[in-house]
């Protein structure tokens, strides 16, 4: 199984590690391109192009300016454990023992507006690039642009033919992928809570039970649709009931 998720925003580079493993990411040269467009613009620039405040716009006017190559274990994090929130929170890669970090290794994909696509091993140093971002690079419009057909055909490369495919990923970073050419079907689940006696998806739950559904496929190796319908973390399980199309299988709670 393969799955992809979104990074986040919020990043950890200060927790302890639980491995000294690390590996590079397979676009790095492109992460350099648009490192070296994004630390040529001004704090200003680079508030009114993310809509962020002033202080992050600081931090971010930083970090590309001590952007450097090669990575190393002394100046990159693995990715798994530098990006935070609800996701990874519902993940909780801090807690996966050692002898399943080689599953998680070939299991996990994350997105990223900087990096195309990550192995949850790679280094990265921080930043803050959202896929959705309008930045202009090579004649390029956008982040979409930018990437074109490379991470579909990255994800491609590795997967079986008959391989499942788990999109846990947002709308904004799932768009980089073109579904239309990957070799195999795209299951992208639906997470419901009832409240106030409706059944609705609710933005922050969802995303941890992204992150959690993904720590189940780890810890269960799940290969197949029938193994994720077991998925019974947080209170979650499948309903047959509400699920319309079955590569959008829902889970309520």
């Amino acid at each position: 199984m393969k799955i992809v998720l979104s990074p986040a925003k919020s990043l950890d580079y200060e927790t302890e590690l639980p491995t000294r493993r690390g590996t590079q990411p397979k676009f790095l040269e492109e992460a350099e391109t648009l490192n070296a467009k994004l630390e040529r613009k001004s704090k200003k620039a680079l508030r009114d192009l993310m809509n962020i405040s002033a202080s992050l716009a600081d931090l971010n006017y930083q970090r590309y300016k001590e952007f450097t190559t090669p990575f190393n274990k002394s100046n990159a994090r693995p990715a798994i454990y530098a990006f935070a929130g609800d996701v990874y929170q519902g993940l909780d890669a801090y807690s996966i023992s050692e002898k399943k970090i080689d599953l998680l290794q070939d299991t996990v994909r994350i997105l990223s507006g900087m990096y195309g696509v990550l192995r949850p091993l790679d280094l990265i140093q921080p930043y803050r690039l959202e896929m959705g971002t309008d930045l202009k690079i090579q004649r390029k419009k956008n982040l979409y642009e930018f990437w074109g057909d490379s991470v579909t055909e990255a994800l491609n490369e590795e997967l079986d033919e008959d391989e499942t495919f788990l999109n846990l990923a947002s709308q904004e970073y799932f768009k980089v992928i073109n579904p239309k050419k990957l070799k195999v079907p795209v299951i992208a689940p639906v997470f419901k809570d009832f409240k106030n006696g409706e059944l609705k998806i609710i933005s922050f739950f969802a995303k941890k039970a992204r992150g959690s559904m993904a720590r189940y496929v780890i810890d269960n190796d799940t290969k197949t649709l029938r193994g994720l319908k077991g998925f019974d973390y947080d209170g979650y399980s499948y309903s047959e009931k509400y699920t319309e199309n079955e590569l959008e299988p829902v889970f309520i709670r």
